[in-house]
């Protein structure tokens, strides 16, 4: 099969990556030769490998983030990056950041760092399913991170949040699935919505909690 017929073979089955054992039943070889196979397509930039056993093709145009998405099911895009791309962060987060109700885990793929934070079961909701990923809604990405910051388990200065667009009785209702004390950080933030950052009263109002 040459590369431009595997390429169209590939792009029939509509996936954002293949894995060794995908590859093996396309190709119709077996692991060995399949192995050095695989590095002659790398090498040739016909394959990308995003990982140790997953690939995908040259041509794709999905986002790695949608890839990372699926890689590690159930997850949804959440804490940092999605407040990233809500606007809610001004600055973009070197690591793509999803939720999961599985164990916390980081991988890289093709040079970028993706991290797994083990949420709760009780807390695994108020997602959506947009152009084919999994991302947290805004005022659930919120909750999402001031749930880590609560255990430590992150960073970020609430007070250059620009909380603009948020629905607060979504918000305050989506808080009422979590510990208190994130229901206690999340009623002080409330009255920051609308603002693109805090004042100094509410920056010290929220350090306190």
């Amino acid at each position: 099969m040459s590369n431009i017929e595997l390429l169209q073979t590939l792009r029939g089955f509509n996936k954002p990556y293949f894995t060794v054992a995908d590859l093996e039943k396309i190709l119709g070889m077996g692991r060995n030769s399949l192995y050095v196979t695989l590095n002659r397509l790398v090498e040739g930039g016909v394959l990308v490998r995003l990982r140790r056993g997953a690939y995908q093709p040259e041509f794709q145009s999905l986002g790695l983030e949608k890839v990372a998405n699926e890689l590690y099911y159930p997850s949804y895009l959440s804490f940092e990056s999605a407040l990233s791309r809500y606007g809610i962060l001004s600055q973009i987060p070197y690591s793509l950041t999803f939720a999961t109700t599985r164990r916390s885990k980081k991988l890289t793929l093709t040079g970028r760092e993706v991290e797994y934070r083990q949420l709760k079961e009780d807390y695994f909701f108020g997602y959506t399913l947009e152009n084919g990923l999994y991302i947290a809604e805004p005022e659930k990405a919120v909750l999402d991170q001031l749930y880590m910051l609560t255990k430590g388990r992150a960073t970020s200065d609430i007070s250059e949040w620009s909380l603009v667009g948020l629905k607060k009785s979504k918000f305050l209702q989506y808080s009422k699935s979590f510990p208190k004390t994130v229901q206690d950080r999340a009623k002080k933030l409330t009255p920051r919505f609308g603002k693109y950052i805090a004042t100094l009263e509410e920056k010290e109002s929220f350090l306190s909690s």
